[in-house]
Formats: structure tokens, sequence, C-alpha cells
């Protein structure tokens, strides 16, 4: 009796710790600060016109349960917890049914995860198998249970599994696989997609037809038995094959991913509380313009066929500097490496603009000249360097500013960099805003060193802006949850370049689609010449394994780079396809945008004189003349006073 009695107590000893035990872990809980229903800390997307335009995480969209399909919730809940409107967080029995079926087995052949501990396994820890890991999932089950609605927990963990090749979340899975709603699933469908998250990778119907359909067949057997289905309707399931879609759309703005990447780095830059932003739930106000994001992708899509080659671009309106559209990549879901933000590659010859705007502020006109032949420079430092122009092609002559910017005559270029000093081309690219550290050295005037995409067209951004500085970004406003206002995006323009050469310079990048400079070479844009209805000043740069295409007027700036990861060399064909991307984006979006021929409007200070395109001398063949640009009293004498009132 003793002994029994001793039993008793302590039975009682260890049932009546335990609860206080558990009462102690929930109390615990329900004054711990609440996680997160998404680690990636859910957000809200507004175009420039303030729709909504994403709602979710970095990863994956956000549907809400009253969106989703109820045969759909009720396949999952069947499946995976039978009782998940009834337990706290743990099912018990279920937990002892699991064990004592694993030590029968003598191996584990059951779990008893409820959904909420799959919710916490999924996005806040790990898969080890270990004490510490059990111990932190219970903490965080309980923080879950006590904070958050079932309907909550529901919603958030459809929104987060994995329902394999690739795709996170209901929202993905149903356009995947069925190219519907979540809203619009059918039973069988439903079934097959609440069967994939045992074993994404070998259930889900593109991977293996067949084992989807015996694992959905499981699951209905669950939803009969559980009452969710009757016996009629699960021996009439899958008597004929399911469609399957199993595609994501090409033209699905499906780089839009990396346009959120942008904006996300940029909020991550800005001075607002970290525990504010991690708390979610905010209404983040962009400048991208939907519209002009699609024809951009759909341009880049429909162009390119080399799937292994990759884009990053970005559209800026010149005005304010805020960014309409932009691309890393792509496509997103292939590859989550963001170009625009984080590679940084050889510029080619789109360097060559800063180099003869600081020409320009040191003397140089447009009609400055310097023999265009191959040759050898003996720098001070005693090495000698020889570039070479495109093909070999040299004019064997004296060529102006106009006709180098023309053919991006490479000798031109090292010439006026040597003659100017190096020093000045470094300085200037800093002045307009690019960060990179740049070396000065003959070279860096044919875009030797490797800069960023948006650290690139930041600099390119005070050309097109008339002068200023103005500051490429994404974000309009922030509000928080409540629509309290948190952040507004204050536009500070600063002159930092003289506008006149600014206006110059501007003219004088027309020349690479200007057909009068059609002589020993081609402009490096004339194929694209018969494209645009408008006004662009425009430069191209080649390397081995990169190819880049810029241009902008005073309504808008595209800044384009292709090429390949791994940097292989790039086939002839890239540079055209590029420049035909560029052109048709421009002009598609000028028509959407009512862009009419809107060029900058020349200075007082400046005066335009017609001279022969190549040698910027006086001619008579009209198909031979391009406008010269000048800032009064440094135009050619011997034109002065002809041309004194030209326009």
């Amino acid at each position: 009796m003793k002994i029994i009695r001793l039993l008793y107590k302590t039975f009682i000893f260890f049932f009546l710790s335990l609860i206080v035990i558990i009462i102690g872990l929930y109390t615990h809980a329900y004054f711990s600060k609440p996680i997160s229903l998404n680690n990636n800390e859910n957000f809200y997307l507004y175009d420039k016109n303030d729709n909504l335009v994403y709602q979710g995480s970095s990863i994956n969209s956000w549907t809400n349960l009253e969106e989703i399909s109820p045969f759909l919730k009720d396949a999952v809940i069947s499946v995976e917890d039978k009782n998940f409107y009834k337990h706290n967080g743990f099912d018990y029995f279920r937990i002892l049914k699991a064990i004592l079926k694993n030590i029968k087995s003598n191996t584990i052949v059951e779990g008893a995860s409820t959904i909420s501990q799959q919710y916490i396994k999924n996005v806040y820890l790990n898969f080890d198998k270990t004490w510490n890991r059990k111990i932190k999932e219970a903490l965080l089950t309980l923080n879950l249970e006590v904070h958050y609605s079932k309907d909550e927990i529901l919603e958030a963990y459809l929104n987060t599994i994995n329902f394999g090749e690739g795709n996170y979340g209901i929202d993905s899975a149903s356009k995947y696989y069925f190219n519907k709603k979540p809203s619009d699933l059918s039973l069988e469908e439903s079934i097959i997609l609440a069967g994939i998250p045992k074993n994404p990778k070998n259930n889900n119907p593109i991977n293996n037809y067949d084992n989807s359909i015996k694992r959905a067949k499981t699951v209905a057997l669950t939803m009969l038995n559980n009452n969710l289905i009757d016996t009629d309707t699960y021996n009439n399931l899958y008597n004929k094959q399911v469609d399957i879609y199993g595609k994501k759309s090409d033209n699905d703005l499906q780089m839009l991913m990396y346009y959120q990447d942008a904006v996300l780095d940029e909020l991550d830059s800005l001075s607002i509380d970290k525990n504010l932003i991690k708390s979610g739930n905010l209404k983040i106000y962009t400048t991208l313009n939907y519209d002009v994001q699609q024809i951009m992708e759909e341009e880049i899509l429909n162009n390119y066929k080399d799937n292994n080659l990759e884009v990053a671009s970005v559209i800026i309106n010149p005005h304010d500097g805020s960014v309409m559209a932009l691309t890393g990549g792509i496509n997103y879901k292939k590859s989550q490496y963001n170009r625009a933000l984080n590679s940084k590659r050889q510029v080619g010859s789109t360097m060559k603009p800063f180099l003869y705007y600081a020409a320009l502020e040191n003397g140089m006109t447009a009609s400055s000249k310097f023999n265009s032949q191959f040759t050898t420079f003996n720098l001070d430092n005693g090495k000698s360097y020889s570039p070479k122009n495109w093909a070999n092609i040299y004019a064997n002559k004296e060529i102006t500013m106009a006709a180098a910017i023309a053919y991006s005559d490479n000798i031109y270029a090292v010439k006026t960099n040597l003659f100017l000093g190096t020093e000045k081309l470094v300085d200037i690219a800093k002045k307009c805003g690019i960060k990179e550290n740049l070396r000065e050295n003959p070279s860096l005037a044919l875009g030797t060193t490797e800069i960023n995409l948006l650290d690139f067209a930041q600099g390119y951004e005070s050309f097109a802006s008339g002068g200023y500085y103005k500051k490429i970004h994404f974000i309009r406003k922030i509000e928080d949850e409540n629509g309290n206002k948190i952040y507004e995006y204050k536009n500070h323009d600063n002159l930092i370049l003289n506008p006149n050469y600014v206006y110059i310079l501007n003219e004088l990048l027309t020349s690479p689609t200007n057909n009068s400079f059609i002589d020993y070479n081609n402009p490096t844009a004339l194929s694209i010449s018969n494209k645009l209805t408008n006004k662009y000043a425009l430069k191209t740069g080649t390397t081995d394994s990169d190819y880049w295409t810029v241009g902008y007027n005073n309504d808008i700036l595209m800044v384009m780079w292709s090429g390949y990861d791994n940097n292989d060399d790039i086939a002839i064909s890239v540079g055209a396809d590029a420049k035909n991307i560029w052109a048709n984006t421009v002009e598609k979006i000028s028509i959407l945008e009512h862009f009419n021929n809107n060029w900058y409007k020349k200075p007082e200070n400046v005066i335009g004189i017609p001279l022969s395109a190549v040698d910027g001398t006086p001619t008579s063949n009209a198909k031979k003349t391009a406008m010269f640009y000048y800032l009064r009293g440094s135009e050619p004498t011997y034109n002065l006073l002809e041309y004194k009132n030209e326009d």
C-alpha cells in the first residue's frame, strides 16, 4: 500500500507540476511580443497611381483566407491536422498515438505536428532533429496560438507552405498548376494541392502525375473519414485525368519582383525605425508605372531568345529621378539575383559622354578634331597602350567630336582623356553622382571600370535632367497599417552641371542615329533611327561580355545592360536586339504617356551652326550636314557672320 500511495503521490506531484509548467508557458507566451505571422514582413506595394500591385512578402504573394477555396481548406486540415480548430497548438492525443505506433514498429512511422507547428518550422526554424530546435518550436507555437486566431494561422500556413516546383504559397501554386485563382479551385484540384506539401518533389503533378494522384486519393480518404465528402463523391474522384497547366505566363510581369527588391533595398536605407519595418503591414507607395513595367518586360522577353542571357534595365523619369520600371534579370523565379542592384559590369563606351562633357567644360567644342588612326600611346609610367576601334575601322584623318560620338571612336576618346588629364573624367563622373571608385587611367574613357547599373543611371540622370542632381528613388511615401504617414520623399534639385554644356552634349548624343554621319563608317545606332519618332540622346557600349544601351530625352531615361552571368562572350546579335528593345520600349512608352517630342529648350547662350558632320567645315551637301552647337563666342569664326542668327 505504501508503494501504491507513493506512486499515487508522485503521479499527482508530476501532474500538478506539469499543469503549473503549462500555465507558466502559456502565461509567458501571452505576455511575450507576438511573432509576425509572416517572417518576411508582410507589406503592401502601390504604384504611382496608388493602385495595389503587390500584397505579400519578399518571396510570395499573400491571399486572404476568404479568397481560398473551401475545398482546399478542408483537404489541408483533414490530411494535416483534423483537430486544428479544437487543440491549442499541440494535439496531445495524436502525439500519444504516434508515440505508441512508433514504439510498436521500433521506428518513426508517424509524426504528430499540427499545422501551427508546421508553420513555425517552415518559416522560423530549420528542420534539425535536436532538442534545442524542438523547444524553440514549442515556445513559438505557444506564442502563435495565444496571439492569433485559428483562421489567421491557417491563412499564414497556406501562404508560406512549399507546393513544389518553386511555388511557395497557394496563390503561386494554384496559378502554376491549374492557371486559376485560389478561390476557383475545384475539389479534385484542391485535393491534389493538399497532397503536395508532404513530399513537394515527388507529389506534385508536374514531376510525377501518378504519385500526385496516389497521394490525392490518400487525402480524399481522410476527407471521407472526417465526413467532409460522401462515399459517392469519393468513388467518382479522378476517374478522368485532371488537366495540369504547369507553366507560368511569360508576360505575367515575371520581372516585377526585381522592382520590389529595389523598393525593399531603399526601405532598408531610410531613417525609419527598424522595429516598425519588422512589424509589417506597411503601405509602401512607389514610383512604379505598371504599364511602363509591362511594356519593358514584354519587349525584353519578345526579343531575347537565349535562355542564358540576362538583362538589367531601369526606366527613370528625368524630371524627378523617380523609377518607373526596373528589372534585375529575365526571370525572377529562375534567379533572384538582382543584377540592377548588386552586379557591377564594365560599361564600355557608355562612359564616353562623361568624358565629352568634361571636354566641353575645358575648352573643347563639338567640332574639335583629333586624328582617328591606329595609335600606340606611350604613357608617363613607361608603359604603352594601344586601343583599337571596333572592327579596326579608322578614319585615318581628323574627325570632329560629333563624329567620334556617332562612331564611338576609341582613339578620339583616349586622345581626349589624355589631353584633358585623366583626373577630369573621374571628377565629372563623381560630380554627376557616380559612387564607384574610379581609377585615373587612359582606358577609363573606354569604360574598362565595372559600375553598378543604378549607380551608372544616377550619373546619366544628371544629363537627362538638364544638369541637375535628382536622386533616383523608388518610394514616394510610406504609411503604417493605420494610415499614419511615416515617410515622404522630398525632392531637392541641385544644379551640378553647366546647362549650356549639358544641352550641347545632349545634342551631340543624337549623332549615333543621324544618317548625316554615314561616311567611312556608320553611326552606331543607325539601325533603329527609323523607329524613333521622338528625339533622343543615345549611347551604346560594348565589351567582349557586355552590351549597354543608354538613351534619354526630357521625359524618359532608359539604361539597359545585357550579358551572361559567367562573363561569356556575347554575340553581335545581342547588340542589335538590345537596340531594338530600347527603341521599341521608349517609343511605346512615349505613346502611352503622350510624350510629344519634348526635347530640351536651347539655352540663350548656345548657338547652332550647320556644318559637315565628319570634319566640321562648311558644306553645301545637305545629306552630309549636321547641326553643331556652341557656347556663344566659341563657334568657328569663319561662320560667325553667316550663321549668327541661326537658331
